[in-house]
């Protein structure tokens, strides 16, 4: 059927254009030495030439034109509706902007250019738009989103009150600190999961390296927790950045679409946010904030684990696993000694706190 219609348009183009050019062709044969004569009808018998000449070439050209169509027919329906209605209004848009500019194109004084330069610049316009609209869909549709929002907001702003939105990435996720902080009610709004971050803890948890699917499972385990047991807000967005394909990347974006915070636990990711504009939620800065201060000169009583990479130096944690650098502590490991603080250093790795024995100070 297809085909069919293929070649009946091929038919109608030839005829429409033997009928416009056909008395033109034929004047042309009147004044050339052969002398054919008038030909009556000439626009007619053009059309009937035309449509021969085009039928006679659907032959070759109809099976082409046919796989052609088809294979847009396929992409086209591949693409969500969303995408192509942006798309669509991004081409309109362009083309509108193409329309107003022709005018003062067609008025150039340069023969030729005058009457290609409209054709060039509405393609071109017409194409940027269409990219643009089919780029910027998930921003258009958080805008759109966003005044619906606010509109319902305005009616119902005592019903109703703001939600911010905290995105998990995978890091975060793995650690497991989460669940422990969500349980203590210190992370307000909803909890926002999103679906590339599932796939890639699917993909960790069906890793053949042991040490990875244990983390992946450990991951899946803790989101199962964070949904089931505890009384916390859960989203999944199922969306999608196609032309990202960094998940840091779309995690940046996603918190730009939704105006929401980045959760994390990842130094890198926390930078990235930094520079993007986007409020992030550092675990690891959390953590940091919430440990016992430690200021110099204070004595505290440690067990000596192990030497230090330094010459002399004797290695102990704090509960909550801070390291304490011990001057002159190799000689008492495996014992409990009274240190004094000489000083802290504060990084976002992490807290690291020097000290010696406190029996060396007495003995100076």
């Amino acid at each position: 059927m297809l085909k069919r219609f293929v070649e009946l348009a091929f038919t109608l183009v030839g005829a429409s254009a033997g009928y416009y050019f056909g008395p033109e062709f034929f004047g042309l044969l009147q004044e050339s030495p052969l002398n054919f004569g008038e030909v009556p009808g000439p626009q007619y018998i053009g059309a009937v030439l035309g449509a021969l000449i085009m039928f006679v070439t659907t032959f070759w050209l109809s099976n082409n034109v046919v796989k052609w169509i088809r294979w847009s027919e396929e992409r086209l329906v591949k693409i969500p509706a969303a995408d192509g209605l942006f798309g669509a209004l991004g081409l309109i848009f362009g083309l509108i902007v193409a329309f107003l500019i022709q005018q003062p194109l067609a008025q150039l004084p340069i023969p030729g250019v005058n009457r290609v330069l409209p054709f060039i610049f509405s393609g071109l316009l017409g194409y940027l738009g269409f990219r643009v609209g089919y780029k910027k869909r998930d921003e258009l549709i958080s805008i759109f989103t966003l005044g619906r929002q606010n509109k319902e907001n305005k009616l119902k702003k005592e019903e109703k009150p703001y939600v911010e939105h905290k995105i998990l990435d995978t890091s975060v996720i793995i650690d497991g600190r989460i669940a422990d902080i969500c349980r203590t009610g210190f992370l307000e709004g909803t909890l926002v999961i999103p679906s590339f971050v599932l796939e890639e803890l699917q993909h960790i948890a069906d890793s053949s390296d042991v040490l990875k699917r244990n983390r992946g499972r450990r991951g899946l385990d803790i989101l199962n927790k964070i949904q089931k047991e505890l009384d916390v807000n859960v989203l999944i967005y199922e969306g999608d950045f196609e032309e990202v394909q960094e998940v840091d990347s779309k995690l940046v974006k996603l918190a730009k679409v939704l105006s929401g915070k980045v959760v994390t636990n990842d130094f890198n990711l926390n930078k990235v946010c930094e520079l993007q504009g986007v409020s992030v939620l550092n675990i690891n800065d959390l953590a940091n904030a919430v440990k016992p201060v430690v200021l110099p000169g204070e004595e505290i009583n440690v067990q000596v684990i192990k030497d230090g990479k330094e010459h002399n130096q004797g290695v102990a944690y704090l509960d909550d696993g801070t390291m304490i650098v011990i001057e002159g502590g190799r000689d008492y490991i495996g014992e409990r000694i009274d240190v004094l603080v000489t000083s802290v250093l504060q990084t976002s790795a992490g807290r690291m706190i020097f000290a010696k024995p406190k029996l060396l100070e007495k003995a100076l």
